[in-house]
């Protein structure tokens, strides 16, 4: 396999101002005091500067720590249930896929980590996370090519001057358990050395087992490590590293029919127990953050992600299945995917005054180098019938392909932001980038403005309007010499949002309320169609005018309505509708997208020892095809908790119980008709968490 070569240049990291002096950054509650832990007033992934929410002209969530560690989540989808923006799709094959306003974020362009572009074909570490940034419409004038949902910024845990020693165990009602230490603190006296790491250890039995009666099983460890240097008073180096082995049995997903039923029953799993996939994702990376005066500073970044994966499939298939019969057509493949993502990007920061006018100026490129390749073997296909003994697992091996498919693409691009100060009152965000994709038949260019207007009627308020615009790389001409317009230009799907929304901090600024309208169309969509007469061999028509449009409002709450009551809450409505398609498509829904959704997780301490949480998760009905003929039905899962805190022997121990689904509700998932997420029942989990 081809490995890409290490850039060698200055490169850099996406910590800016807040991040570059990490000595304060992590939180300390003090006793005695208020504490707001739910609540954030920066995400510095939206902007790439220092502005704070009040001054971004776009609708942003973040989720602390705090929630994750509340909810002892252990993926990211548990996470980013929080939003009710984000709906999940499939959760197939140990990965997870989200919708966020509707849109699938891809796994190549949906999803960044401290600001770079992030390969997220697996089940994310959210162990090293600090929080997770929901940026929401088309982001591709920061970033380069994305979708028109958003994005997902994770922003990952730094190491800190003050010594933190924190060591947890949790287990579930099914037997996995997870084990994790985070270690942080200064090497040297002087703390200008400081180094993080963090291990785990995951074992998961799941709820969901083969027709042979064994159990899916997964068996996952994480290893972080992240050094700060202080190079003098006004510059900082980091490096980074981190290395996820993941190894599961394969569940493909239950299948449902017309009426939106379970075919079979919704504890089996049609893979075979020899299915399974086993990951290696390596990130390796540096960065620099120089403040080269009182009002500029430059921040270069630069990572290696290496993406291995196996993958021994028995692949049931959804459309063989005979209802008369009760089989189904199995055929199996052992296949090996090779991915890099190596990813660059420079910005110069600043802040100055022209006539009496404040700028934060922002001008930056960033590059992407992606390389692909795969092997892949096929066994002989068998037919199974739900009862019937599996038959063993074929002897199959990746390693007997002699060719290989490859993948080769690179992108670089040039872009400015300037947030512009008037008043107190007023606000203008501007900006611009140049993007370039250099790809075998998919060379193009781009160039996407932004364009903001905010309003502060006081110090706590804020009312905006914004325009934005993204695009997603296509093939450069059309390939089916069967079609009509073969050779013909292509240009890059692009989509754009118009946004107004409002955020309102209450209680002292403990406490934000925001609402966005936003409407998002995403254009040039290939959309393909049969000619009614054939001319000789030419059958197929294909025009670059698909058009699906997205429009809605989301409400959101977050941070401390009072001294001991906590809330982050959300509400989304969303009227998807593809536009300008085929017979096929014309007016239809997208799969998996609630008209509403609605998600809210509270906490409330009793005392300084005693915490409970409560939650409620909503999702309206949703289509399960793409012919909007199959109707999951709506669902709300309520989850509670509780935390009791003591001190034993100069360690502060934290005991908690979690309960999700507490009023055991069935539900259907994501993954459309043929690969859907059962919703467990009514389960449990304890965990002890020991701060030294």
């Amino acid at each position: 396999m081809k490995r890409n070569s290490i850039y060698i240049a200055l490169l850099a990291s996406y910590s800016l101002t807040a991040q570059a002096n990490t000595k304060d950054i992590e939180r300390i509650e003090v006793k005695g005091s208020f504490f707001n832990d739910y609540k954030v007033d920066n995400a510095n992934g939206a902007m790439r500067t220092s502005a704070s929410l009040l001054e971004t002209a776009q609708s942003v969530t973040v989720i602390s720590d705090t929630i994750i560690s509340e909810q002892l989540a252990t993926t990211l989808g548990e996470v980013l249930t929080n939003d009710a923006s984000l709906t999940a799709g499939s959760q197939q094959r140990n990965r997870e896929v989200f919708n966020l306003r509707g849109f699938e974020l891809s796994s190549g362009t949906g999803y960044l980590r401290d600001g770079h572009q992030h390969w997220s074909h697996y089940q994310q570490p959210i162990e090293i996370l600090q929080q997770v940034e929901v940026i929401k419409g088309p982001s591709s004038i920061l970033y380069g090519q994305s979708g028109p949902g958003g994005l997902v910024n994770m922003v990952t845990k730094k190491p800190t001057a003050q010594t933190l020693l924190n060591a947890s165990a949790d287990v579930d009602q099914h037997g996995s358990t997870r084990f994790m230490v985070d270690a942080s603190g200064a090497l040297t006296e002087a703390e200008d050395l400081r180094a993080r790491g963090i291990l785990v250890k995951q074992d998961v039995e799941y709820w969901r087992e083969y027709q042979n009666g064994e159990n899916r099983e997964r068996d996952r460890f994480l290893g972080a490590l992240v050094v700060d240097y202080d190079i003098s008073d006004n510059a900082l180096v980091r490096v980074h590293y981190d290395r996820t082995d993941d190894k599961a049995g394969l569940d493909t997903g239950a299948w449902i029919d017309d009426n939106a039923n379970v075919i079979g029953d919704d504890k089996t799993i049609r893979d075979m127990s020899w299915a399974f996939t086993d990951i290696t994702v390596e990130n390796v990376g540096i960065d620099f953050n120089v403040f080269l005066s009182d009002n500029w500073q430059v921040n270069l970044g630069y990572n290696e992600q290496t993406f291995e994966r196996q993958r021994f499939e028995s692949a049931p298939s959804r459309n063989s299945y005979n209802e008369q019969e009760n089989t189904y057509t199995s055929s199996p493949y052992d296949r090996f995917d090779d991915w890099q993502f190596t990813t660059a990007f420079i910005d110069f920061i600043g802040e100055f005054e022209t006539a009496g006018i404040h700028h934060q100026f922002l001008i930056g490129a960033n590059s992407l180098d992606y390389y692909y390749g795969q092997l892949r073997t096929s066994g002989e296909s068998f037919s199974l019938s739900p009862g019937q003994s599996e038959p063993t697992r074929p002897d199959i091996s990746y390693v007997t392909d002699l060719t290989i498919s490859e993948t080769e693409y690179d992108y670089y691009g040039i872009y400015a932001q300037d947030l512009i100060t008037f008043s107190p009152q007023w606000q203008v965000s501007v900006g611009g980038r140049f993007d370039k994709q250099t790809r075998e038949g998919q060379n193009n260019e781009s160039f996407l403005p932004k364009f903001g207007v905010l309003y502060h009627p006081n110090v706590s308020a804020t009312i905006y309007a914004s325009y934005t615009e993204g695009f997603e790389p296509q093939n450069e001409t059309i390939t089916d010499e069967e079609d009509i317009n073969f050779g013909m230009e292509i240009d890059a799907v692009t989509s754009e949002q118009k946004e107004v929304g409002i955020k309102w901090q209450l209680f002292d600024d403990r406490l934000m309320l925001s609402g966005a309208v936003f409407d998002i169309s995403k254009e040039g969509t290939l959309v393909t169609e049969n000619l009614e007469i054939p001319i000789g061999t030419i059958t197929t028509e294909t025009n670059q005018v698909g058009e699906q449009r997205h429009k809605g409002f989301e409400l959101a709450a977050q941070g401390a309505a009072t001294d001991r009551l906590f809330v982050m809450a959300s509400t989304m409505y969303l009227d998807a509708n593809y536009e300008k398609a085929n017979e096929d498509l014309q007016g239809k829904r997208p799969v998996d997208a609630p008209k509403w959704s609605a998600s809210l997780w509270t906490r409330y301490e009793l005392n300084d020892a005693i915490a409970f949480n409560a939650g409620a998760f909503y999702e309206g009905e949703r289509f399960a095809d793409s012919d909007n003929l199959i109707t999951k039905d709506a669902y709300t899962r309520v989850d509670v908790g509780a935390t009791y805190k003591f001190n034993l022997s100069k360690t502060d121990v934290n005991l908690r119980l979690n309960v999700e689904n507490l009023f055991d509700t069935d539900y259907l998932g994501g993954g459309g008709n043929g690969n859907v997420t059962i919703g467990e029942g009514t389960n449990f989990r304890i965990a002890a968490q020991f701060n030294f």
